[in-house]
Parts: structure tokens; C-alpha cells; sequence
């Protein structure tokens, strides 16, 4: 059996496994708790969870406001962060992550942070205020995310005179990662500059230069890992610390959302998978379904009729800070995001937006447990169904 150092945060030995968040409603309480009981690090994705509690949802439809939205999914962000502490078992720990890019990102992390989650993972976007949005909650640990030593710098030396250091890094590969991507343009996710060795070797030197190679910061590199032998080579050869895993996790049989959204993730492959410009102004990877193929049909025409009218927004939020469909920016996606993605979590696999990883998935087409696969994960041997 394969045995990996464990991934040290706060004085906690942990696997070094993360799953990563995932939004909408993807990865709330049940899937986070799966992990965090096999002592990992379980990610709840804050983005609209209201999704999960019909409820909330039901309240959202009675004259909706933006104030009114943003209430509800802070109640919903806090039920399932104390649903997945109570199912965690005090095992693992429990991360929340916020998107910097969203517009209610400061009230989710300190609804975060006084619900109780163990630590905050922020990024599609730099984090450089995190250190004072938790200002009154030290013991949470502080996870950024990013894809190049240059934004790793950029957020170190601005923590530095915060007196802050992060808790650890998560450094993301564009051309492999799911969702929205650490790059400018679509063209620009395969830029050497995100090469996991090369970024792992310059972020080393550059805590040399900071004189922080004695901090032990743990770097978890995250894009197209979940395959045993890359993560052999990532934690054994490169120095990385851990690795952290959304799809193969998406469709467990612990994953939040439908069954049909996992089946749709689990049989997509190659030219299934593409590559286009979302609504908050960042490259994203996704499967190219019935909604994706219309919409990247039409995207020209829609983009060159953009223009900045706020009742565009077809939810009547105002979910993002930018927006391409709500702001009219040409460049960038015409479409409801949170409408979308909603739509996968339920399952409709037509209509939905179904972001995906670029690699293969350990078990193929194939829904296993969280357990599973995470044995998988670290030792390379699959248990036979």
C-alpha cells in the first residue's frame, strides 16, 4: 500500500485529500460530511444553496429582492454547514468555499465563519481582503486559491503585512480544473505559466526569497488529479502537499445533487467536454449538452446585441459582481448562470449547465462511494462493484 504524508492544517493530520467546491448545491452538507468522516478536508460550495431547502426556496419566489435572496441563501449556507459538522463526526474538516467574483462574497464568509466551519477557500478572484473579513475568527483557517506564482506572490505579500499567512495554497490548473478558470481567455487556460511542476518550483523559491521556506505553507494542486499514479508523482516528486478532486467526487453516490446530473458528468468525454466564456467575464469548462450546443451556436449574435439593462437578469438577483447577460458586456457569456446551473443540479440534463473536469474519472461511467474513492486515491487499488 502507497503511503502519502498527511496534509497538516492548523495542527490537524489529514488525508492528503481536498474536495473542491462545488456549485450550485453540488457539494453541500452530504457530500463535505463523507469526506470530512474519512478525515479529509470536505468543501461546502456557498453559491445559492437555497436550492436544497424548498422552503427557502419557496420564501425566495414571494417578492423576491436582492436583499431577500441574499437572507435566505446565508439560512441556507448555515443549515448545511452545521447539518455536515453534525455528519462530519468531528472527523476531517469542514471548508467553505466563496467565490470572490460573487457580489455577497464578505456576508458569506462571515456566515461561514460564525456557523463554524473550520476553514474558508476563496477564489475566481484575488483574496487579498480575506484576512480581514475573518479578522474576528482566527482559528479559521484560510485557504486561497490561484493558478500562477505570480497571484500567489501578489496575495502573499499583501497577507504578510496583514500579519497573515494562508493556512495552505490551492493551486489550480486551468486547462484541467471544471468551472470557471484561473485565466483570462479560453485561449489562454494551456499557458505554460499554470504547468503544476513549474509553479510548484517557482512558489518554492519564492518562500525562500519571503524567507518563509521554514513556514511549511502546504501547496494542494488541483486540476485533472483524481488518477493515483498523478497523484504519486504530484506528492512523492513535485513537494506538493495534497491534491484537491471536484468531479470524481461530483458523482459519488454521497454527491448532492441528481442522479442524472452525476450520470451526465460520468459519461462525458473528449469532444464532450468544452471550453467558453461564462457570464462572470472567466473561461469555464463544461459538458456540451443540448443548452451549451444551442447557446455557443447563438453566441455571436447575442453577444453583438448586448447591452446593460438590469430586468436582463432573468432571476431578478444580482448573484455576481460582474455579469456578462446583466452588464452587456460583449466578450463574455449572455445567460443566467445560477439559472443554469440550478436547472444540472436537479438533473435536467437538457437544459441544465453541467461543469466538468477535463481528465478521466477513476471509475469511468461507473457511481461509487465517497469511500471508494478516496481508497482509490490513495492507494490505486479499486475494489471490484
Amino acid at each position: 500500500m502507497q503511503q502519502f504524508s498527511p496534509l497538516i492544517i492548523r495542527g490537524q493530520h489529514l488525508i492528503p485529500i481536498v474536495q473542491g467546491g462545488m456549485g450550485v448545491g453540488v457539494s453541500a452538507s452530504k457530500l463535505a460530511s463523507a469526506v470530512a468522516r474519512e478525515n479529509g478536508v470536505g468543501t461546502i460550495a456557498s453559491v445559492d444553496l437555497r436550492h436544497l431547502h424548498p422552503d427557502l426556496l419557496e420564501q425566495s419566489k414571494q417578492h423576491p429582492t436582492e436583499e431577500k435572496y441574499d437572507k435566505l441563501n446565508r439560512i441556507a449556507l448555515d443549515r448545511e454547514i452545521k447539518s455536515a459538522l453534525a455528519q462530519s463526526l468531528g472527523k476531517g474538516m469542514i471548508a467553505v468555499n466563496v467565490m470572490k467574483a460573487v457580489k455577497d462574497h464578505h456576508a458569506l464568509v462571515q456566515q461561514s465563519c460564525e456557523s463554524g466551519a473550520h476553514a474558508i477557500v476563496m477564489g475566481a478572484g484575488l483574496p487579498l481582503d480575506l484576512p480581514d473579513m475573518t479578522a474576528d475568527f482566527p482559528d479559521v483557517a484560510l485557504l486561497p486559491i490561484l493558478s500562477e506564482s505570480r497571484g500567489i506572490g501578489i496575495v502573499l505579500k499583501r497577507w504578510m503585512k496583514k500579519n497573515r499567512l494562508p493556512d495552505a495554497i490551492v493551486i489550480e490548473h486551468p486547462a484541467h480544473a471544471a468551472g470557471h478558470l484561473g485565466a483570462a481567455t479560453v485561449a489562454g487556460v494551456n499557458d505554460e505559466r499554470f504547468e503544476f511542476k513549474r509553479v510548484l518550483e517557482e512558489t518554492f523559491e519564492l518562500f525562500k526569497k519571503l524567507g518563509l521556506e521554514q513556514e511549511k505553507i502546504p501547496l494542494i494542486i488541483a486540476g485533472g488529479m483524481a488518477n493515483f499514479q498523478k497523484i504519486t508523482v504530484a506528492l512523492k516528486q513535485w513537494g506538493a502537499s495534497a491534491v484537491q478532486i471536484g468531479t470524481a467526487f461530483a458523482v459519488t453516490e454521497e454527491g448532492d445533487a441528481h442522479l442524472n446530473f452525476k450520470k451526465m458528468l460520468a459519461g462525458a468525454e473528449g469532444e464532450q467536454i468544452v471550453e467558453f466564456m461564462s457570464v462572470a467575464g472567466l473561461p469555464a469548462r463544461g459538458v456540451k449538452n443540448k443548452f451549451l450546443d444551442s447557446y455557443l451556436k447563438r453566441e455571436s449574435i447575442l453577444q453583438k446585441n448586448a447591452k446593460a439593462d438590469q430586468r436582463r437578469c432573468t432571476q431578478g438577483i444580482n448573484c455576481l459582481s460582474v455579469c456578462g447577460l446583466r452588464d452587456g458586456l460583449d466578450k463574455v457569456g449572455q445567460f443566467c448562470i445560477d439559472l443554469k446551473l440550478a436547472a444540472a443540479w436537479r438533473g435536467e440534463t437538457d437544459k441544465g449547465l453541467f461543469f466538468r473536469g477535463k481528465d478521466p474519472l477513476p471509475f469511468g461511467h461507473a457511481i461509487r462511494s465517497v469511500k471508494e474513492t478516496i481508497a482509490y486515491l490513495l492507494t490505486g487499488e479499486m475494489q471490484s462493484i
